[in-house]
């Protein structure tokens, strides 16, 4: 609508041009007057045949005759000249008559040419307003939010660090009259798709009071100033319930919040040390006002500033952890639990999807919906939700493998056997669920999907066993093949592998090289780095010279179970439970 608006100026412009080109043109025919002496015109009023004379200062004047014929001839500029001609009976004008064929074009013009540049002032105002409100916030409040604690599962103890919160949002009196006050922000911390941003939506819902919900990229501008002067509008509205109490909920802050470097820059980190300033300012209690909680998410606590995180500012840091076996089977449940299902073991799939976030979980369940939808089944199934963890995690299946050739097939085959058995032997509680050589839209031409213990930590024996997992697809490929023709299937496991060993090296004290100290507080130091990469190198060499071990001793259960998933494509738990064992 906007973009019609701007084109309707064109009418009045190409109206105005038209116009004018009509009174080029009629003046111009309007030059083309016959021309006659000084005597023929002497002659012409003694005949009385002339009916008007206009007589303007130039040197000729416009004769007009009886019969309507124009044509003009020499001014005397005599004094007595009028005089003689009113004497003879003919009119005597000072200017030339306007011609009612040019005074439309002319009226025309005029209107054209006022319409255009109203309309001009009309726009630029418009324009001059967006630049004015480029400081403005759409940060609306909701208000009689349905979301509760009822609508987070799992994260009990993250439930439980804000129960006071709400509660002093309810009765503010009865902490009054112990003389505590209010936490001024609270930080929620965690891995993404965890519930920050539910967690901060049931605080308000559970206490009842509006929810203002923001991201920290709401703030982050290229003119120097903006950001502020949002903070600021950011907290009047909230200031202005009629309750005076509200929850304001900042996602990512680390967009605004990161660590100051001092060092003077200018330009849009100017611009983030501005609205920084501007949200420290606020939460000090210069603007104190009770009843208004901050509430902040981040991914990446290590970056914040130290002044956001000091008491006074944002006073209590809770994470937001992955939820753990009894979390995921409430997550489950919560998101069953208005879908049409029959017969889902949900414990199990508590199990399984081990190291899933909230939100990932809930992306699985609905996969598993449109998955039933468009088989139009009459509930979801466990099938269902087992192909929507595969598409999940590798992508949906590739229909058309007619190119794949058998070499390929047997080569895909002996890396992810060799991921699983070597599993099997030295992670035995980790069940291994699915083995497949059939390609996926994710680019993997197989894979293996193993159910991991839930651990609150992982020790050194642990790592060094999942580095044997990593490299047990290469070493499977060079024990059958040889080492000339391994593949490149095992860049992405080589990466993940060469990550658990540089972290157990520089981060975990679990290395020779550093000890106990750790590489990223030495970071400013110059480390003598070719140490660390040998001693990383010779930690892989002695775990694949195991891995090697362990496959060629068990080269005959290797090949029978390659045998039959080359037949079969996949093959399940139960199907490895006898080749394994």
């Amino acid at each position: 609508m906007k973009k019609i608006k701007n084109k309707f100026i064109i009418i009045p412009i190409l109206t105005s041009i038209l116009s004018l080109c009509m009174l080029l043109f009629m003046n111009y025919s309007n030059s083309s007057v016959p021309y006659k002496s000084y005597i023929s015109f002497q002659k012409d009023v003694s005949k009385k045949i002339v009916s008007t004379v206009y007589m303007t200062d130039s040197s000729q004047i416009r004769v007009k005759l009886k019969n309507g014929s124009i044509y003009d001839t020499d001014n005397p500029r005599t004094p007595n000249a009028k005089e003689v001609l009113l004497n003879d009976g003919i009119s005597v004008s000072e200017q030339y008559t306007v011609n009612n064929r040019q005074a439309y074009p002319t009226a025309i013009l005029i209107i054209s040419i006022m319409t255009a540049v109203f309309m001009a002032l009309k726009f630029s105002n418009k324009s001059s307003k967006k630049i004015v409100s480029l400081d403005s916030l759409d940060a609306s409040a909701i208000e009689d939010s349905n979301c509760n604690f009822k609508s987070v599962a799992g994260n009990e103890e993250a439930k439980e660090s804000v129960q006071d919160i709400v509660d002093f949002l309810k009765n503010p009196k009865k902490y009054a009259s112990y003389g505590a006050r209010m936490p001024k922000g609270i930080l929620l911390f965690g891995e993404p798709g965890t519930g920050k941003t539910l967690l901060a939506r049931a605080i308000a819902g559970e206490a009842e009071v509006p929810f203002y919900a923001v991201s920290g990229s709401d703030f982050v501008q290229v003119y120097v100033g903006v950001g502020a002067s949002r903070i600021r509008q950011l907290f009047k509205k909230a200031k202005s319930n009629k309750s005076g109490k509200a929850v304001i909920f900042i996602d990512e802050i680390d967009a605004i919040g990161k660590k100051r470097d001092g060092s003077g820059s200018t330009g849009g980190s100017d611009e983030r040390d501005q609205t920084l300033n501007a949200l420290l300012t606020e939460m000090s209690g210069f603007n104190e006002k009770e009843g208004i909680v901050i509430i902040a998410a981040t991914n990446r606590l290590d970056m914040l500033d130290p002044a956001l995180l000091r008491p006074g500012r944002f006073d209590r840091h809770i994470e937001v952890t992955l939820p753990d076996v009894s979390s995921r089977e409430k997550i489950i449940s919560l998101h069953l639990k208005n879908k049409p299902v029959d017969n889902i073991d949900v414990h199990e799939w508590a199990q399984k999807t081990s190291y899933f976030s909230g939100a990932k979980i809930e992306s699985l369940i609905n996969e598993a919906a449109i998955l039933a939808c468009k088989e139009d089944s009459t509930y979801i199934e466990n099938k269902h939700i087992d192909k929507a963890f595969s598409i999940v995690l590798t992508g949906y299946e590739k229909k058309d493998r007619d190119y794949i050739k058998d070499i390929d097939k047997r080569i895909t085959a002996y890396h992810e056997v060799g991921h699983a058995l070597v599993s099997s032997k030295v992670l035995p509680n980790e069940k291994i669920s699915k083995i497949t050589i059939i390609p996926s839209t994710k680019g993997a031409g197989g894979y293996t999907l193993s159910i991991p213990e839930d651990k609150l930590y992982q020790n050194k024996d642990y790592l060094r066993k999942r580095i044997m997992v990593l490299l047990g697809g290469r070493a499977a490929e060079e024990v059958i093949f040889g080492a000339d023709y391994v593949t490149t299937g095992a860049y992405n496991d080589l990466q993940h592998s060469t990550n658990i060993a540089f972290k157990m090296v520089t981060q975990y004290g679990m290395g020779n090289t550093l000890g106990l100290l750790n590489m990223r507080e030495l970071s400013d130091l110059n480390i003598n780095q070719n140490e660390i990469i040998k001693e990383c190198k010779c930690l892989t060499d002695s775990i694949y010279n195991d891995v090697k071990n362990i496959l060629i001793e068990n080269r005959h259960c290797l090949k029978a179970t390659v045998q039959l998933l080359m037949e079969k494509e996949t093959l399940f738990s139960n199907d490895l439970k006898n080749l394994f064992n």
